[in-house]
């Protein structure tokens, strides 16, 4: 079953699941909710897989709090955020055209050592340095959002079959 968090919601910790960080575009909640969107999908695909999708997309954001280190529910959001992409297994990244997405473009570079997936559009108005560390560092990039969505659930596939096979390992160890 998937379960989905919200910053900055606790999310207990079973190393049973696989672990999805949703980052990129946002825009203080005014893009497009390709989060929303991109559930969906993974319900369809995987509807009694043992996955945890983690969301920084905040229902009770308030665009008008202070960005500042010393403002506690900026703070909390902020180190959700970095919480969870450090406990991820799987990076969705996702830069739409119309964006700027300066805290994605931060994190991309924060974690290229994750399993990372990008998403990004030619019209993204940065999308020539996204290719080529995304060149560099081996993370692939799609442009096509279907092609996308699909990647991430090869990736998924993936993740939940090392996880499976190393349960049944250790099923046999003991």
């Amino acid at each position: 079953m998937i379960n989905v968090y919200n910053a900055p919601e606790k999310v207990p910790n079973d190393n049973t699941r696989i672990r999805v960080f949703l980052a990129g575009t946002i825009d203080n909640g005014e893009s497009k909710n390709w989060q929303r969107e991109l559930v969906d999908y993974l319900l369809e695909k995987f509807p009694f897989a043992n996955i945890d999708v983690l969301n920084p997309r905040r229902p009770d954001w308030d665009s008008t709090w202070e960005n500042s280190a010393s403002n506690p529910k900026f703070r909390q959001q902020v180190e959700w955020e970095l919480d969870m992409l450090e406990s991820s297994d799987v990076v969705v990244m996702v830069f739409w055209e119309n964006s700027k997405s300066p805290i994605s473009l931060l994190e991309l570079g924060l974690f290229e050592h994750k399993h990372v997936l990008v998403f990004c559009p030619h019209e993204f108005y940065r999308k020539g340095n996204i290719d080529i560390v995304c060149k560099r560092k081996g993370i692939p990039v799609k442009e096509e959002w279907e092609e996308y969505k699909f990647l991430v659930k090869r990736l998924i596939e993936a993740k939940l079959l090392i996880k499976s096979n190393k349960k049944l390992n250790d099923q046999s160890a003991n």
